[in-house]
């Protein structure tokens, strides 16, 4: 029997997803495609707050598109599924936290889904790569977010030579969130995963939302739009009971308690 791609766990309000496809983790299109149904069911699913990806191996977070699979007939322009690469890339209206934690080598489309969560752990052993210039192609979710993220002579050194980053260096750069013992680094995703799982769902839409939508708007224009409520997530958090909730918390001197409504 085939092995499952994916170990999908849940453990409470928290979503774990590993890639598990040895040797390398490696990403075919059936594996895409599973990847967008299960990370588009976290979105539309209420009680599911905070997601966690990772790799299965301690050595592989992701290499990316799986060439052998490629040289077996999967079409690089093939259907990836929901959310395009990875699941997670062009996945409409996420507007829940998700975290990487990278376990280990994270290059080409593996870099670029880690890219596609909103914070990076990454181990002491990570390391990290766009190679895709060496192969004659493009890494074309990297060469659009990778400027927006770090100083955009080093993104231009990654995308046009390459190199590869050790975990002290993708730190310095603002690659990633900071860097963990190999040990530590699933207890450290773990413990973020809850302190955000407790925290205001509506409130972290709106913020992914407000993010997201603003990244290519002018100052004015998007605090035009916040203020009149034109961001769906936006109206909703002012008309939400979480919004009453947080005001009374605050002058009752007690934690508030989210409902995500």
């Amino acid at each position: 029997m085939t092995q499952s791609p994916l170990q999908v766990t849940r453990h409470g309000a928290v979503l774990e997803v590993v890639l598990d496809r040895p040797k390398a983790n490696a990403i075919d299109l059936e594996t895409s495609r599973q990847m967008g149904e299960v990370f588009t069911e976290f979105r539309d699913d209420d009680g599911l707050r905070v997601a966690i990806i990772t790799g299965a191996s301690d050595k592989f977070f992701c290499p990316g598109w799986d060439l052998k699979a490629a040289a077996g007939g999967d079409a690089v322009d093939g259907d990836y599924g929901k959310g395009g690469f990875g699941g997670l890339q062009e996945l409409r209206d996420l507007n829940k936290p998700v975290i990487a934690a990278v376990n280990g080598i994270a290059c080409g489309g593996g870099l670029e889904l880690a890219l596609s969560a909103d914070i990076i752990l990454a181990s002491d052993h990570a390391t990290f790569a766009l190679p895709e210039i060496r192969s004659g192609t493009v890494a074309d979710a990297a060469s659009i977010k990778l400027p927006k993220r770090i100083p955009y002579h080093i993104a231009m050194e990654m995308l046009l030579t390459g190199r590869w980053f050790d975990a002290e260096e993708a730190a310095r750069w603002g690659l990633v969130n900071r860097i963990l013992p190999a040990a530590a680094l699933m207890e450290e995703a773990r413990t973020l995963a809850a302190q955000l799982a407790d925290g205001p769902p509506l409130v972290f839409a709106a913020i992914k939302e407000i993010v997201r939508e603003a990244e290519d708007m002018k100052f004015q224009d998007a605090m035009n739009r916040i203020t009149k409520s034109q961001f769906a997530t936006v109206e909703r958090l002012y008309r939400s009971e979480d919004q009453l909730e947080g005001a009374r918390a605050f002058a009752d001197k007690r934690d508030p308690v989210w409902k995500g409504r």
